[in-house]
């Protein structure tokens, strides 16, 4: 960074436009920002639209740039900092709570990535801060599934004059609406190929919408197909490539942490709204043969108890592993197994005490539940977390499987 842009960096730092981190102030902003998100929520739901409204209002406030370093005009924030923003945010409209841990994610990891181009590293950083532009990873492809699973992508990169062409397609490329930056997963036409990151400006020519997002829940994070046809960007643009394999590929123990915690924190967020709405009908509802509310009953009592129990839980192990700022890399995927499927279970408490009316459509736990399901289909699944966990137990017990069956 030259130093006009650092110098730029450290007055925007100075004039932030939010409340100091961990002040009362910034807890009652944040508390504000998730009510007004929730009044649109029903509406991004409805429509699928992508919530550009809701991610200008925290781009007003310099959330978008939180986990920017300070130094380059950002919050510098911790995760237990990031953890309270994602969690208010979560709880008025998840969609723009996923979209934001993207955001998080790769600002807290890219500026001790020393294999990106500092100029190209310094500039993404400065545009989000600046402008509030966002980015993102885009890795899943239809043939290859998660790549957490192994394999290479089809999503090839070719040598071209100065510069790299990008062709395949991406799916599951959450924010893709409002991204500023597309983080793809490519490999090279060499002799082998190198696997890694080619970064591609959204408004590139030959980018463009494939399949549209039409899910069952978190309906409005614009995750749509993403088509790369003859994709032309600079060399420099191969930002974090090497060998399949090599050291260094993949996230580190913190970087699991951030992601065990913040992304989990979303589907929680949706949880409490389901508590909050659940807790406040069985106090209203009162049917003529009972001629007193629901919440009056010792079994809607026990359920709202229930709830609560699994809200504690999840509380108390977000914040543990936020505060400590990493867990063994073979333990974090269980913080996200845990938070997501106790997460799940409190808003099933909550449909099957309410019946139908929170199933139906004019209530919003119906929307809470079919959100807080696809908390099932983030990488790591439920299935690789638990046999991740039983082979390393069994290894610790000094006993070894004689079958992957």
């Amino acid at each position: 960074m030259n130093a006009p842009d650092f110098d730029a960096g450290r007055a925007h730092a100075a004039a932030r436009r939010h409340p100091p981190l961990d002040s009362d102030a910034f807890g009652a902003l944040l508390a504000q920002l998730s009510a007004e998100f929730a009044e649109s929520a029903a509406d991004y739901d409805r429509s699928g639209d992508f919530p550009h409204g809701n991610l200008a209002r925290l781009h007003e406030y310099d959330l978008l740039s939180l986990t920017v370093p300070a130094e380059l005009g950002g919050a510098g924030a911790s995760l237990p900092q990031a953890l309270q923003v994602v969690r208010a945010v979560a709880r008025g409209e998840p969609s723009t709570a996923l979209v934001l841990v993207m955001q998080y994610l790769f600002h807290h990891r890219l500026q001790g990535n020393p294999r990106w181009p500092q100029a190209l590293r310094e500039r993404v950083a400065r545009e989000a801060v600046r402008d509030g532009a966002l980015i993102n990873s885009l890795r899943v492809e239809p043939e290859l599934g998660s790549p957490a699973r192994g394999g290479l992508p089809a999503t090839l990169a070719t040598r071209s004059g100065d510069g790299w062409l990008i062709n395949g397609s991406k799916i599951y490329s959450t924010g893709s609406p409002g991204l500023t930056w597309l983080a793809v997963w490519a490999r090279s036409d060499e002799t082998p190929p190198r696997v890694g990151v080619w970064l591609v400006p959204r408004d590139t020519p030959g980018v463009r919408v494939g399949t549209p997002w039409n899910h069952l829940g978190m309906r409005a994070t614009g995750s749509h197909e993403i088509v790369f046809d003859n994709v032309l960007v600079p060399a420099e643009h191969a930002v974090d490539v090497q060998l399949p394999g090599e050291p260094g590929a993949g996230l580190d123990a913190l970087g699991v942490a951030w992601m065990s915690v913040l992304l989990s924190a979303v589907y929680d967020g949706v949880a409490r709204a389901a508590r909050d709405w659940f807790a406040e009908w069985a106090a209203q509802r009162a049917p003529a043969n009972l001629d007193a509310p629901l919440a009056s009953l010792g079994s809607f009592q026990q359920t709202l108890g229930r709830i609560d129990a699994l809200l504690f839980s999840n509380r108390v192990l977000l914040d543990a592993t936020a505060h400590a700022e990493r867990v063994a890399l073979e333990e974090a995927p269980l913080v996200k197994y845990t938070v997501t499927n106790q997460a799940i279970e409190a808003v099933q408490l909550a449909v099957e005490a309410s019946g139908n009316p929170g199933l139906s459509r004019d209530n919003p736990l119906e929307r809470h539940y079919r959100d807080v399901l696809c908390a099932r289909i983030h990488t790591p699944q439920n299935d690789s977390v638990l046999q991740a966990a039983g082979r390393a137990g069994f290894a610790g017990a000094g006993l070894r499987a004689t079958s992957s069956v």
